[in-house]
């Protein structure tokens, strides 16, 4: 079984919307990917932030925390640990750049447990960032 971590964020516009991914065209998940060799952590969740959504110059809210869960790497169970943050942007615009996540997109904060794909992710946000989100991510 392979073991890893992960890194990435609840990325929040000034409308306290949250962006989402669709990875691999399948699943919709926070944006988030693995912490590379020597990474750290932030580092990780800023450089998959750019790469899956085309943000950057974030602002750190605060370190939300870490959760495990299992997921498949090369068709082999992994468990993975999860460390993610809160962002704020003033971007908008969201523009991947990583051909494996092709679409991102901004989701009233409400709205986003129900839509992430795996449901730790969706517990994990609904107990630690959407307290953080005034009125949960506003009107639909």
């Amino acid at each position: 079984m392979f073991s890893s971590r992960a890194a990435g964020g609840v990325v929040v516009d000034p409308r306290g919307h949250v962006v989402v991914v669709r990875q691999r065209s399948r699943t919709w998940s926070l944006p988030k990917g693995h912490v590379e060799e020597g990474e750290g952590v932030l580092d990780a969740a800023r450089r998959e932030i750019h790469e899956e959504c085309g943000l950057d110059g974030l602002d750190l809210v605060q370190e939300l925390g870490s959760f495990s869960r299992m997921a498949v790497r090369h068709g082999l169970p992994e468990h993975k640990t999860i460390t993610l943050f809160l962002f704020r942007s003033r971007a908008a615009d969201l523009r991947p750049l990583d051909p494996a996540n092709p679409e991102a997109r901004w989701v009233p904060a409400v709205d986003v447990p129900g839509l992430l794909s795996h449901p730790a992710d969706g517990r994990f946000f609904r107990q630690h960032a959407l307290p953080l989100i005034p009125d949960g991510g506003g009107a639909r």
